[in-house]
């Protein structure tokens, strides 16, 4: 194995000259660090059948999904979407902005493996932003203020913010597409220390909103600063896809977001996600 820290970034790694499909504990066990100390591994080229995906992802943890799930804008028959006013858009569209997976559920996710099939020529890539040395780096006196804070998650508000809600809602005011259900809303640490590493980090994105002990526009304001604030160099990554490359990322450490494409162009990754320990990463409220 072969490994490659990213330049001038917080995070991340290339891994290279590795059989993911036939690792010996020993050699798993060294991925697994990896893994921990640099939170995204990346693996140009791999070109893993989904069935491997999933196994390889079943390693780190059990899966939030049966199996991997196409992020796309194509759909079963081979149409592609484009229009604003669709819904599979308005989802892709939504996932622009900077957050954790799932912690709009009741659980959230402790990672993913993604990997690209169809890419278009121009945009469209991935970034991720590492929220424990977003936490190292604050100011003394914003890091007490936020300590102890919580904050709601909610697909809900996320995607009413930016204007991306699915058209049609359902008799109960809930929606089909996963995570717009009608249980209680999860409530978040906006600083938690990693169930593995010991070390704490912020956890935000475009799904918190409403800190407890704060008026609505106080609370958006302190979110967007932390977001805006996290989410910069050299905290920050973009990985530009080939076909067949794999990733790997930790989901308790890293945000991530999709990046603009033209939509008229057909795009398809594949997402395995890892559920979380529920001892570790349950919402409070849950």
């Amino acid at each position: 194995m072969q490994v490659k820290n990213l330049d001038d970034v917080s995070f991340g790694a290339v891994v290279s000259n590795i059989d993911l499909e036939n690792l010996d504990e020993e050699q798993f066990d060294e991925l697994h660090q990896l893994w921990l100390d640099r939170a995204l591994l990346i693996f140009p080229g791999a070109k893993l059948t989904l069935e491997a995906q999933d196994t390889f992802a079943k390693r780190f943890g059990k899966l939030e999904f049966p199996r991997a799930v196409p992020i796309s804008n194509i759909d079963k028959d081979g149409k592609v979407h484009s229009q604003g006013n669709d819904d599979v858009v308005k989802s892709l569209r939504g996932n622009e902005g900077w957050h954790h997976d799932s912690t709009y559920m009741p659980i959230q996710a402790k990672g993913a493996v993604f990997s690209a099939e169809i890419i278009p020529e121009e945009g469209g890539s991935t970034g991720w932003a590492d929220m424990r040395a977003a936490y190292e780096q604050l100011d003394d006196q914003l890091r007490k203020k936020i300590n102890g804070l919580t904050a709601y998650h909610s697909l809900y508000y996320s995607q009413a913010r930016a204007g991306y809600l699915p058209s049609n809602q359902n008799e109960d005011g809930t929606y089909e597409m996963y995570g717009y259900h009608d249980q209680e809303v999860p409530l978040r640490p906006l600083v938690k220390v990693h169930p593995e590493t010991g070390r704490p980090n912020l956890v935000i994105g475009r799904h918190a909103h409403d800190i407890t002990g704060m008026d609505a526009q106080e609370s958006e304001s302190l979110l967007d600063e932390l977001n805006d604030w996290a989410c910069q160099e050299p905290r920050t990554y973009h990985h530009q896809w080939k076909v067949g490359d794999v990733v790997i990322w930790d989901n308790r450490r890293l945000m991530h977001r999709g990046t603009p494409f033209d939509m008229s162009k057909p795009r398809r990754m594949w997402h395995t996600r890892i559920a979380g320990e529920p001892q570790t990463e349950l919402a409070l409220n849950h």
